[in-house]
């Protein structure tokens, strides 16, 4: 087995004076898969040995001080699908995830998609969604923010949300298939020509916060592009499919 690097995640600051909240987005280096995989792989479903994204959990746990079961994922369809998660396990056919359950961290897989972690600072509620195109064309930052109210009373006004790191978009073309489902606002010519577009997904779940009722300064995006940043990031498109998962999660350790 590889000898790994340090683990070392991106905290976002949004969240950094809320006690016992775990929040961040995990970056390629501090596990044990080989490559192209390297090194800190946390997708089950890429054709990495199964025993490598285990020890790649197992570190994880460790070096947040929280057991490794306790991290719920979803087998993600690019859907708006949203389960309420009250116990620890593996779930199949959700893109966003939401728990109000102290010592349950819920997680998002990605490798240029975007993770939005949404955080209710009154109920101590949390929200990860994964948002790809399709899923911030169906809106599903802002259906995380109402499945957090309709299923614990959260209010957009006490949320603090974060936008983690995808694909940037200077380097996110598309066609114009893909583009009409977008306002303008979010896309640019694409130097290539032949009608595509370069479409910036970060700003358009960043508004999505907002126009669900988050204060702007309580929204952050982060600042880094999965694609261009490939010493840090997987990229799905920059190693043509060939790649990690990055894994964004977010919840409420228990009390002391």
């Amino acid at each position: 087995m590889p000898q790994p690097s340090a683990i070392a995640p991106l905290h976002p600051f949004i969240f950094h004076t809320i006690p016992n909240l775990v929040a961040l987005q995990t970056t390629r280096t501090g596990g044990v898969s080989a490559a192209p995989l390297n090194s800190l792989n946390l997708g089950s479903h890429v054709g990495d040995d199964l025993a490598f994204v285990r020890e790649n959990y197992r570190r994880l746990g460790a070096f947040l001080g929280i057991d490794a079961e306790s991290i719920v994922t979803t087998g993600q369809v690019h859907g708006t699908e949203i389960a309420v998660v009250t116990e620890p396990g593996k779930l199949n056919g959700y893109d966003a995830l939401i728990t109000n359950v102290r010592g349950l961290f819920v997680g998002i897989l990605t490798a240029d998609c975007y993770p939005v972690l949404i955080y209710d600072r009154r109920t101590g509620a949390s929200g990860a969604a994964h948002a790809g195109w399709q899923g911030t064309a169906g809106r599903i930052a802002e259906k995380t923010i109402n499945a957090m109210r309709d299923e614990f009373g959260s209010r957009p006004e006490d949320c603090l949300a974060w936008v983690g790191t995808g694909i940037s978009g200077e380097c996110y073309e598309i066609g114009g298939e893909v583009a009409a489902r977008f306002s303008s606002r979010y896309l640019k010519p694409s130097p290539s020509g032949e009608g595509r577009q370069r479409l910036d997904l970060s700003a358009a779940n960043r508004d999505q916060l907002v126009e669900a009722g988050i204060s702007p300064p309580q929204v952050q995006c982060s600042e880094f592009c999965s694609f261009r940043d490939a010493d840090r990031f997987y990229s799905y498109r920059r190693d043509n499919g060939k790649t990690g998962r990055m894994l964004t999660l977010i919840g409420l350790r228990n009390s002391d």
